[in-house]
């Protein structure tokens, strides 16, 4: 720890302490004093080793739900630790422009005010949206402050920034200029919704119950042969089939090898279409026969490229049928499957409808089904890029945690397909291409040559050096997607491509990627791609993947569901640093989901209410040890001499060295969920219910201390302080306000001397002792069963009466006689006796109650202290209870009716109540026997 003054003045310390934690106030002042004092904005001069993490930015349009809670309690704990360790840390934050989502919301307004894009044009739609940016777009970022996020708000990106844009740009003529961009026309993922492309990624498949419907296409009049006229098709989108320009089936199929290479009659539509022979064809598939639609099924596609098919485009962009459709122009691509299929059935080609569950692809954002449209755009060719990453994965980089995931990144580096990037959007990164338009009349075509450059300027002249100075360019109008400059996150909001950028070479790569194992291809992939690509390395050394926060009922939450848990619901109720101590205590084991119990009724979570409740404990234990540190000068750094050391003492140093180590371990391997309960049983019961309770004599020695009293009071005052001081430091990255309250409260330091930039505590092994935690875990059992003998003999709670323990192992003897001071203060016990079974038989005589732990144990001698009739009876009465439930589970167990049709958990859990009942029998006739 860094060196700290003196402190005095712990009565006056207690009393500033408020009695009652108010998390809200405590809270707001440290974020500010935090905020204010630049304590997360690190120096890249500074010493330190460097540790940075950028974080996943959160879309401008969002608001806090519980995964962001979540990932932002994880990153901070592990950034916060970092920072204790003296590594020089960067986090990192910022957010996403979300194309399609600002500009469906913009669009909706719009709407409502009687306009649209075409008449607002494209400079006034994106000063509108500037606009509503700086108004509206803050919002996820205000309430990503309230969760304490030791963020560097003052290196905040926003991947639309002047200097990310320019990176975006820079990124895509490069790719270009390696022909890893090209622009072409192929089949796209397209959503009418939203009105652009996406990509696979952005579609998700959902099982809809539909129909198969079957047709005939009849045989061409040249093409009748053995008896044969028809073909029969199926399909489960008979709109299409309007730009059917093929029949296709496998060659190896013997029933249609003959008609390979005739001509079929499209049905409502007229135009011949030839049988063709592809291997692709499941001949044992419903008919063996496939209709080809090149320009609407990517599969078709496939097939028409072998062919060298034409590709006839029924469907217009907005999702309504075009003038290919014949009758069915106009209708929308729905309302022309019903007309489709009442024509086909009127003309006499439908054969039969059958129900079919089958998988339709959904647009992410636009919530519709896409429709596979023909469609000229940008795509990245993907192969070379995944080599690289192939390649240094080999090396293990990045290093996922857990392992498992590291296969899931693979195969799709593995077998992956070239990314459509452009988006038919106005908000977002313009493509940075020019068309020179000049070339073909004016007018934009698929022939019009282009340029690629950073700038309008670099572009015109890039275009007169190749077409001559009369060239008129026009830009794409089209956006990249936005995964694009999320995949440049890494490195371009430290400065790329300035290779001169000091904070690019202090911290990149960067050390963490703290994120879901959901997008793991949207977004993780494509950074190590790109950063292969630009940096050579990859962007991060480890990528840590978490779970998700599940309901209640271990649902995921979704929109969709209306399972959504509000985070800033349980932050009212409970503070933030309950709710942060809540999710990473819920995780078992890294990228393992948690379950998060909630009332919805309430808004109250169970869960969350017991970290507030250790936060109060904390706070109280706080105050006791300022009550109880008194006005006299003790300097936290001073080491303490062993030698003074009571036996408690020394059992909780070793028992903090112990919890200091595991936790460091636990932070710096991501055992972050390991580490929080550890701390909490530390925390919990080894300081608060068993420390405290055993130095409260030795804190209070009386009116008349002896000089002895108040050297041992002195110990113990030292070894409280270091404990909490200590502990504070440990907890801080989990709750990060709390703890740097107390700390303050403690230590009596100026607000500028922050517990968030001290230094992690050494550990000094020399306390570390084993055999004497174990021991105090027997000794601890005896206090209880001290408690409970005397519970159960009735005895008041100020009476004393005499004890006695009896054990063969002799370390247990030793411990036990060392600390009987303690044991009878925490007991009520007149005296203390420790014998050996062999020297016991003189308390075979007197009646006392028993208990037996372990290897030890324990006389309660009551006789003339309490009514032993009054015993008996109430130990009668226990027993009669118990052998009562014994003979209703027992019987309800031997009913076969019961064992056999019962759920199971209603079975084992009927066992384990008998097995409850039967202990609780047989330790009551046991106590009557001792009172006998």
């Amino acid at each position: 720890m860094t060196e700290l003054s003196s402190t005095e003045g712990f009565a006056q310390a207690a009393d500033a302490l408020p009695k009652t934690y108010d998390s809200a106030g405590t809270e707001n002042r440290w974020q500010r004093i935090w905020e204010q004092s630049g304590a997360f904005h690190p120096d890249p001069k500074a010493s330190g080793e460097p540790f940075s993490v950028v974080i996943p930015p959160p879309n401008v349009t969002g608001s806090l739900h519980m995964g962001h809670a979540f990932n932002t309690a994880l990153i901070d704990t592990i950034v916060r630790f970092q920072r204790l360790q003296g590594k020089n840390v960067l986090c990192l934050p910022g957010t996403d422009h979300a194309s399609i989502a600002v500009q469906t919301i913009l669009e909706r307004q719009l709407k409502k005010e009687g306009t649209n894009l075409d008449q607002l044009g494209r400079e006034a739609f994106l000063a509108k949206a500037w606009a509503w940016k700086a108004e509206s777009g803050g919002k996820i970022v205000d309430q990503l402050r309230r969760l304490g996020y030791s963020v560097d708000w003052r290196r905040e990106r926003f991947t639309l920034d002047k200097r990310l844009s320019a990176a975006v740009s820079q990124a895509f003529v490069r790719l270009h200029e390696q022909g890893l961009i090209y622009r072409g026309e192929y089949l796209v993922n397209w959503c009418p919704a939203s009105g652009s492309a996406v990509s696979d990624l952005e579609v998700e498949m959902k099982e809809v119950e539909g129909h198969l419907w079957h047709f005939r296409y009849p045989l061409a009049k040249t093409s009748l042969t053995d008896g044969a006229t028809h073909l029969e098709v199926a399909t489960t989108r008979p709109e299409t089939m309007l730009g059917d320009t093929a029949v296709a089936v496998n060659p190896l199929d013997e029933r249609y090898q003959h008609l390979i290479g005739k001509n079929l009659i499209l049905p409502l539509v007229g135009r011949q279409i030839p049988v063709v022979a592809d291997d692709h064809v499941d001949r044992d598939f419903g008919t063996g026969c496939v209709k080809v639609t090149p320009a609407h099924d990517p599969n078709d596609f496939a097939i028409g490229k072998r062919h060298g098919l034409p590709h006839v485009t029924v469907m217009n962009k907005d999702g309504t049928m075009n003038k290919h459709a014949g009758r069915f122009e106009g209708l929308d691509r729905f309302e022309a499957r019903e007309a489709v299929v009442k024509a086909l059935e009127e003309e006499g080609f439908l054969v039969k409808v059958e129900p079919h569950s089958h998988n339709v692809p959904f647009s992410d954002r636009g919530k519709v089904p896409v429709e596979p449209l023909l469609s000229t755009q940008w795509f990245v060719r993907m192969e070379p890029l995944a080599a690289r990453c192939r390649a240094h994965l080999v090396k293990g980089e990045p290093r996922f945690v857990p392992d498992r995931w590291e296969k899931v990144y693979r195969d799709w580096l593995t077998d992956i397909h070239d990314w459509c990037i452009s988006r038919q959007l106005w908000w977002g990164h313009r493509i940075p291409a020019w068309f020179v338009v000049s070339e073909t009349a004016g007018k934009l075509t698929n022939d019009t040559p282009y340029v690629v450059a950073c700038s309008d300027k670099e572009a015109l002249t890039k275009a007169r050096e190749r077409f001559g100075d009369s060239v008129e360019i026009q830009q794409d109008e089209d956006v990249l997607d936005t995964w694009f400059s999320s995949g440049l996150w890494p490195f371009s909001t430290l400065g790329w491509p300035d290779d001169s950028s000091i904070e690019l070479n202090r911290w990149y790569p960067t050390s963490t990627l703290v994120t879901g194992f959901d997008i793991i291809f949207f977004w993780v992939a494509r950074m190590t791609m790109m950063a292969g690509a630009f940096t050579g390395r990859m962007p991060f050394a480890d990528v840590y993947i978490h779970g998700l926060v599940r309901d209640e009922q271990n649902r995921k939450m979704s929109k969709s569901a209306g399972n959504g848990i509000d985070p800033l619901l349980l932050i009212e109720r409970y503070g933030t640093d309950a709710l942060r101590f809540a999710l990473v205590r819920e995780v078992a084991g890294a990228g393992q989901d948690i379950r998060l119990d909630y009332d919805r009724n309430s808004d109250t979570s169970a869960t969350v209410e017991a970290a507030r409740n250790f936060a109060n404990k904390l706070w109280n234990a706080t105050r006791f040890a300022l009550i109880n540190l008194g006005s006299q000068e003790l300097n936290i750094s001073e080491a303490i001499d062993p030698s003074t050391l009571q036996l408690s003492d020394r059992w909780i140093l070793s028992r903090l060295t112990r919890i200091n180590r595991d936790t460091a371990k636990r932070y710096e391997t991501y055992g972050l969920g390991e580490a929080a309960k550890g701390l909490y049983e530390f925390a919990w019961n080894d300081f608060c219910d068993w420390y405290l309770e055993l130095i409260k004599h030795r804190l209070n020695p009386g009116d008349n201390p002896t000089k002895d009293a108040l050297i041992d009071q002195s110990i113990a005052r030292k070894v409280l302080l270091k404990v909490l001081n200590e502990l504070f430091v440990l907890l801080h990255p989990l709750m990060p306000h709390l703890t740097e309250e107390l700390w303050h409260a403690l230590t009596n330091q100026a607000e500028d001397k922050l517990l968030a930039l001290q230094l992690w505590p050494e550990i000094d092994n020399s306390y570390l002792d084993e055999e004497l935690e174990s021991s105090f875990c027997e000794l601890f059992a005896s206090i209880r069963m001290v408690r409970n003998l005397r519970a159960v003999a009735g005895l008041k709670p100020s009476q004393e009466v005499p004890v006695c323990f009896i054990t063969a192992k002799k370390e247990l003897a030793v411990t036990l006689e060392k600390a009987q001071a303690d044991i009878q203060a925490l007991t009520r016990a007149s005296e203390l006796e420790v014998l050996d079974p062999k020297t016991a038989d003189s308390k075979a005589s007197i009646k006392a109650l028993a208990g037996v732990s372990g290897e030890l144990e324990v006389l309660l001698p009551i006789e003339g202290l309490v009514d032993l009739d009054d015993l008996r009876r109430r130990l009668e009465k226990d027993l009669a209870k118990a052998d009562k439930e014994i003979k209703v589970l027992s019987s309800r167990l031997a009913n076969p009716n019961f064992a056999q049709k019962a759920p199971p958990d209603v079975v084992s859990q009927c066992k384990v109540k008998l097995a409850e009942a039967e202990s609780q029998a047989s330790l009551a006739r046991k106590r009557l026997s001792d009172v006998e």
